[in-house]
Protein backbone atom coordinates (compact mmCIF):
# COMPACT_ATOMS: atom_id res chain seq x y z
CA UNK A 1 0.00 0.00 0.00
CA UNK A 2 1.21 3.52 -0.11
CA UNK A 3 1.86 5.30 2.11
CA UNK A 4 -0.17 8.18 3.38
CA UNK A 5 0.62 11.75 5.19
CA UNK A 6 -1.89 13.47 7.17
CA UNK A 7 -3.70 14.91 4.99
CA UNK A 8 -4.93 11.49 3.10
CA UNK A 9 -2.25 12.20 -0.03
CA UNK A 10 -0.27 9.89 -0.42
CA UNK A 11 3.93 10.74 0.23
CA UNK A 12 5.39 12.20 -2.80
CA UNK A 13 8.67 9.45 -2.64
CA UNK A 14 5.95 6.66 -2.47
CA UNK A 15 5.68 6.20 -6.59
CA UNK A 16 6.07 8.41 -9.46
CA UNK A 17 2.13 9.37 -10.13
CA UNK A 18 2.72 11.01 -6.46
CA UNK A 19 5.86 12.77 -7.07
CA UNK A 20 3.78 14.12 -9.78
CA UNK A 21 0.45 15.05 -7.80
CA UNK A 22 2.67 16.45 -5.01
CA UNK A 23 4.47 19.10 -7.59
CA UNK A 24 0.79 19.92 -8.63
CA UNK A 25 0.04 20.45 -5.16
CA UNK A 26 2.82 22.74 -4.09
CA UNK A 27 2.73 25.35 -7.27
CA UNK A 28 -0.72 25.07 -7.04
CA UNK A 29 -0.87 26.75 -2.93
CA UNK A 30 2.47 28.54 -3.78
CA UNK A 31 -0.05 30.63 -6.69
CA UNK A 32 -2.69 31.22 -4.00
CA UNK A 33 -5.15 28.74 -6.72
CA UNK A 34 -7.87 26.67 -5.58
CA UNK A 35 -8.74 23.76 -7.16
CA UNK A 36 -11.08 25.25 -9.20
CA UNK A 37 -9.06 28.27 -10.25
CA UNK A 38 -7.03 25.66 -11.40
CA UNK A 39 -8.79 23.83 -13.21
CA UNK A 40 -10.32 26.70 -15.07
CA UNK A 41 -6.40 27.88 -16.22
CA UNK A 42 -5.99 23.78 -16.93
CA UNK A 43 -9.18 22.83 -19.42
CA UNK A 44 -9.69 20.46 -16.93
CA UNK A 45 -12.32 19.74 -14.06
CA UNK A 46 -11.73 20.19 -10.25
CA UNK A 47 -12.17 16.87 -9.72
CA UNK A 48 -9.34 15.91 -11.76
CA UNK A 49 -6.66 18.25 -10.46
CA UNK A 50 -8.18 16.80 -6.91
CA UNK A 51 -7.62 12.86 -8.22
CA UNK A 52 -3.61 13.71 -9.58
CA UNK A 53 -2.87 15.66 -6.48
CA UNK A 54 -4.19 12.52 -4.33
CA UNK A 55 -2.91 10.02 -7.40
CA UNK A 56 -5.61 8.50 -7.77
CA UNK A 57 -5.82 9.36 -11.74
CA UNK A 58 -2.76 8.95 -14.30
CA UNK A 59 -2.86 12.55 -15.84
CA UNK A 60 -3.19 13.20 -19.35
CA UNK A 61 -0.15 14.56 -22.19
CA UNK A 62 -2.71 17.04 -22.63
CA UNK A 63 -3.42 18.02 -18.67
CA UNK A 64 0.18 17.82 -18.37
CA UNK A 65 0.98 20.43 -20.76
CA UNK A 66 -1.82 22.57 -20.00
CA UNK A 67 -0.39 22.79 -16.23
CA UNK A 68 2.61 24.06 -17.41
CA UNK A 69 0.84 26.30 -19.61
CA UNK A 70 -1.03 27.91 -16.33
CA UNK A 71 2.28 27.55 -13.92
CA UNK A 72 5.00 29.03 -16.62
CA UNK A 73 6.94 25.90 -16.35
CA UNK A 74 8.76 23.19 -18.03
CA UNK A 75 8.01 20.23 -15.32
CA UNK A 76 5.07 18.26 -15.79
CA UNK A 77 5.33 17.72 -20.00
CA UNK A 78 9.17 16.55 -19.32
CA UNK A 79 8.03 14.53 -16.47
CA UNK A 80 5.02 12.67 -17.76
CA UNK A 81 6.80 10.62 -20.17
CA UNK A 82 8.28 8.90 -17.10
CA UNK A 83 4.49 8.82 -15.30
CA UNK A 84 2.46 7.14 -18.25
CA UNK A 85 5.36 4.43 -18.20
CA UNK A 86 5.29 3.79 -14.83
CA UNK A 87 1.71 3.38 -14.82
CA UNK A 88 1.39 1.03 -17.52
CA UNK A 89 3.31 -2.23 -18.35
CA UNK A 90 5.31 -1.33 -21.64
CA UNK A 91 3.10 -4.01 -22.93
CA UNK A 92 -0.03 -3.20 -22.15
CA UNK A 93 0.62 1.21 -22.60
CA UNK A 94 0.43 0.80 -26.48
CA UNK A 95 -3.44 -0.64 -26.15
CA UNK A 96 -4.50 1.88 -23.84
CA UNK A 97 -3.20 4.70 -26.36
CA UNK A 98 -5.42 3.22 -28.94
CA UNK A 99 -8.55 2.40 -26.30
CA UNK A 100 -8.25 6.26 -25.57
CA UNK A 101 -8.49 6.65 -29.76
CA UNK A 102 -11.34 4.12 -30.25
CA UNK A 103 -14.34 5.27 -31.99
CA UNK A 104 -16.19 1.74 -30.85
CA UNK A 105 -15.24 -0.79 -28.53
CA UNK A 106 -16.83 -4.05 -28.41
CA UNK A 107 -15.71 -6.28 -25.00
CA UNK A 108 -16.09 -9.45 -23.55
CA UNK A 109 -15.65 -11.20 -20.06
CA UNK A 110 -16.52 -14.46 -18.69
CA UNK A 111 -15.04 -13.89 -15.03
CA UNK A 112 -15.20 -10.60 -14.18
CA UNK A 113 -17.09 -6.94 -14.44
CA UNK A 114 -14.84 -5.48 -17.36
CA UNK A 115 -12.48 -3.30 -16.16
CA UNK A 116 -14.34 0.42 -17.86
CA UNK A 117 -17.07 -0.57 -16.57
CA UNK A 118 -16.12 -1.48 -12.52
CA UNK A 119 -16.55 0.79 -9.51
CA UNK A 120 -13.30 1.85 -7.55
CA UNK A 121 -13.98 -0.53 -4.83
CA UNK A 122 -14.87 -3.48 -7.23
CA UNK A 123 -11.76 -2.60 -8.93
CA UNK A 124 -9.62 -2.66 -6.10
CA UNK A 125 -11.17 -5.57 -4.78
CA UNK A 126 -10.05 -7.63 -7.94
CA UNK A 127 -6.25 -6.11 -8.14
CA UNK A 128 -6.03 -6.71 -4.50
CA UNK A 129 -6.50 -10.71 -5.22
CA UNK A 130 -3.07 -10.80 -6.60
CA UNK A 131 -1.29 -8.89 -4.22
CA UNK A 132 0.65 -6.48 -6.22
CA UNK A 133 3.72 -3.98 -4.68
CA UNK A 134 1.39 -0.82 -6.44
CA UNK A 135 -1.88 -1.77 -5.49
CA UNK A 136 -3.24 2.39 -5.17
CA UNK A 137 -0.92 3.32 -8.75
CA UNK A 138 -2.32 -0.19 -10.30
CA UNK A 139 -6.03 1.08 -9.14
CA UNK A 140 -5.39 4.94 -10.70
CA UNK A 141 -4.06 3.43 -13.97
CA UNK A 142 -7.06 1.52 -14.26
CA UNK A 143 -9.79 4.12 -13.01
CA UNK A 144 -8.17 6.50 -15.51
CA UNK A 145 -8.95 4.47 -18.48
CA UNK A 146 -12.44 5.16 -17.68
CA UNK A 147 -12.04 8.39 -19.23
CA UNK A 148 -13.08 7.79 -22.21
CA UNK A 149 -16.62 8.06 -21.33
CA UNK A 150 -16.34 11.73 -20.31
CA UNK A 151 -14.65 12.35 -24.33
CA UNK A 152 -16.30 15.16 -26.24
CA UNK A 153 -17.31 12.17 -28.68
CA UNK A 154 -17.38 8.94 -26.31
CA UNK A 155 -17.15 5.90 -28.66
CA UNK A 156 -19.35 2.87 -28.88
CA UNK A 157 -19.07 0.68 -26.13
CA UNK A 158 -20.78 -2.98 -26.50
CA UNK A 159 -20.02 -5.39 -23.19
CA UNK A 160 -20.84 -8.56 -23.02
CA UNK A 161 -20.47 -10.27 -19.88
CA UNK A 162 -21.06 -14.01 -18.98
CA UNK A 163 -23.70 -14.44 -16.01
CA UNK A 164 -20.67 -15.95 -13.89
CA UNK A 165 -18.98 -12.77 -13.51
CA UNK A 166 -22.86 -11.78 -11.44
CA UNK A 167 -22.55 -14.48 -9.56
CA UNK A 168 -18.64 -14.02 -8.36
CA UNK A 169 -19.43 -11.61 -5.16
CA UNK A 170 -15.60 -10.22 -5.49
CA UNK A 171 -15.05 -7.34 -2.26
CA UNK A 172 -18.36 -8.50 -0.71
CA UNK A 173 -22.40 -8.01 -0.69
CA UNK A 174 -22.03 -4.39 -0.46
CA UNK A 175 -19.31 -3.79 -2.75
CA UNK A 176 -20.98 -6.12 -5.17
CA UNK A 177 -24.36 -4.70 -5.25
CA UNK A 178 -22.72 -1.19 -6.32
CA UNK A 179 -21.19 -2.67 -9.05
CA UNK A 180 -24.05 -4.49 -10.41
CA UNK A 181 -25.78 -0.62 -9.84
CA UNK A 182 -23.20 0.43 -11.59
CA UNK A 183 -24.08 -1.61 -14.78
CA UNK A 184 -27.61 -0.84 -14.79
CA UNK A 185 -26.95 3.16 -14.68
CA UNK A 186 -24.28 2.76 -17.71
CA UNK A 187 -26.63 0.54 -19.74
CA UNK A 188 -28.96 3.50 -19.76
CA UNK A 189 -26.43 5.47 -21.47
CA UNK A 190 -27.10 5.81 -25.46
CA UNK A 191 -23.81 4.74 -26.19
CA UNK A 192 -23.25 1.73 -24.01
CA UNK A 193 -24.64 -1.89 -24.75
CA UNK A 194 -24.31 -4.66 -22.25
CA UNK A 195 -25.38 -7.57 -22.69
CA UNK A 196 -25.48 -11.06 -20.30
CA UNK A 197 -24.83 -14.35 -21.14
CA UNK A 198 -27.48 -16.34 -18.84
CA UNK A 199 -25.68 -19.35 -16.94
CA UNK A 200 -28.09 -21.40 -18.81
CA UNK A 201 -26.09 -21.30 -21.85
CA UNK A 202 -23.37 -24.20 -21.25
CA UNK A 203 -21.12 -23.16 -24.38
CA UNK A 204 -20.65 -20.29 -26.39
CA UNK A 205 -17.54 -18.61 -28.40
CA UNK A 206 -15.85 -17.02 -25.51
CA UNK A 207 -15.16 -20.12 -23.49
CA UNK A 208 -11.26 -19.21 -24.31
CA UNK A 209 -11.63 -16.20 -22.95
CA UNK A 210 -11.37 -12.39 -22.92
CA UNK A 211 -11.06 -10.35 -25.51
CA UNK A 212 -11.80 -6.67 -26.55
CA UNK A 213 -12.05 -4.99 -30.50
CA UNK A 214 -11.33 -1.67 -31.36
CA UNK A 215 -12.79 -0.12 -34.42
CA UNK A 216 -11.48 3.70 -35.41
CA UNK A 217 -12.75 6.49 -37.21
CA UNK A 218 -10.11 7.20 -40.23
CA UNK A 219 -9.48 10.54 -41.75
CA UNK A 220 -7.57 11.40 -44.74
CA UNK A 221 -4.82 12.53 -42.39
CA UNK A 222 -2.61 9.63 -43.12
CA UNK A 223 -0.36 10.70 -40.26
CA UNK A 224 -3.09 9.93 -37.24
CA UNK A 225 -1.53 7.20 -35.63
CA UNK A 226 -4.78 4.98 -35.91
CA UNK A 227 -4.94 1.52 -37.64
CA UNK A 228 -5.98 1.18 -41.00
CA UNK A 229 -8.24 -1.70 -38.99
CA UNK A 230 -9.94 -3.03 -36.29
CA UNK A 231 -7.39 -4.36 -33.56
CA UNK A 232 -7.77 -7.05 -31.18
CA UNK A 233 -6.76 -7.24 -27.49
CA UNK A 234 -6.85 -10.82 -25.81
CA UNK A 235 -5.59 -10.49 -22.10
CA UNK A 236 -3.88 -13.44 -20.86
CA UNK A 237 -2.37 -14.28 -16.92
CA UNK A 238 0.95 -12.48 -16.74
CA UNK A 239 -0.12 -9.98 -19.76
CA UNK A 240 -2.25 -9.92 -22.81
CA UNK A 241 -1.91 -9.36 -26.71
CA UNK A 242 -2.60 -6.84 -29.11
CA UNK A 243 -3.01 -8.68 -32.58
CA UNK A 244 -3.69 -6.64 -35.77
CA UNK A 245 -3.56 -9.48 -38.20
CA UNK A 246 -6.96 -9.22 -40.08
CA UNK A 247 -7.62 -12.93 -40.08
CA UNK A 248 -7.17 -13.06 -36.25
CA UNK A 249 -9.22 -9.75 -35.77
CA UNK A 250 -12.17 -11.19 -38.37
CA UNK A 251 -12.37 -14.33 -36.54
CA UNK A 252 -12.69 -12.81 -33.22
CA UNK A 253 -15.42 -10.41 -34.73
CA UNK A 254 -17.29 -13.08 -35.96
CA UNK A 255 -17.12 -14.82 -32.36
CA UNK A 256 -18.30 -11.70 -30.96
CA UNK A 257 -21.07 -11.61 -33.07
CA UNK A 258 -22.19 -15.41 -31.64
CA UNK A 259 -21.80 -14.00 -28.24
CA UNK A 260 -24.37 -11.34 -28.84
CA UNK A 261 -26.83 -14.24 -30.91
CA UNK A 262 -26.50 -16.06 -27.38
CA UNK A 263 -26.95 -13.07 -24.78
CA UNK A 264 -29.86 -11.73 -23.87
CA UNK A 265 -31.03 -8.44 -25.05
CA UNK A 266 -29.85 -5.26 -23.40
CA UNK A 267 -33.38 -4.89 -21.53
CA UNK A 268 -33.80 -8.69 -20.69
CA UNK A 269 -30.02 -8.52 -19.64
CA UNK A 270 -31.38 -5.44 -17.35
CA UNK A 271 -33.53 -7.29 -15.72
CA UNK A 272 -31.29 -10.32 -15.41
CA UNK A 273 -28.05 -7.76 -13.41
CA UNK A 274 -31.29 -5.99 -11.42
CA UNK A 275 -32.77 -10.03 -10.25
CA UNK A 276 -29.20 -10.90 -8.96
CA UNK A 277 -29.04 -7.04 -7.08
CA UNK A 278 -31.88 -7.80 -5.34
CA UNK A 279 -30.56 -11.67 -4.04
CA UNK A 280 -28.07 -9.00 -2.98
CA UNK A 281 -29.71 -7.04 -0.44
Amino acid sequence: MTMENDHGRPEPTSSLLAFFGSRLLKLRIEHGWSQSDLATKAHTTGAMISYVEHAKRVPSADLARDLDQAFGTDFFAEFYPFVIRYAYPSWFLPYVELEGQAAAIRMFDSQVIPGLLQTEDYARATLAAMRPDRLDDLLAARMTRQAIFERDDPPYCWFIVDEQALRREIGGLDVMAAQLEHLLVLGQEPRNVIQIVPREVAAHPGLAGPFTLLSFEQSRDQGSGKPPHDVLYVDGFSQGRTALEREEVAFAARAYDLLISYALSPEASAEHISEHLENLR
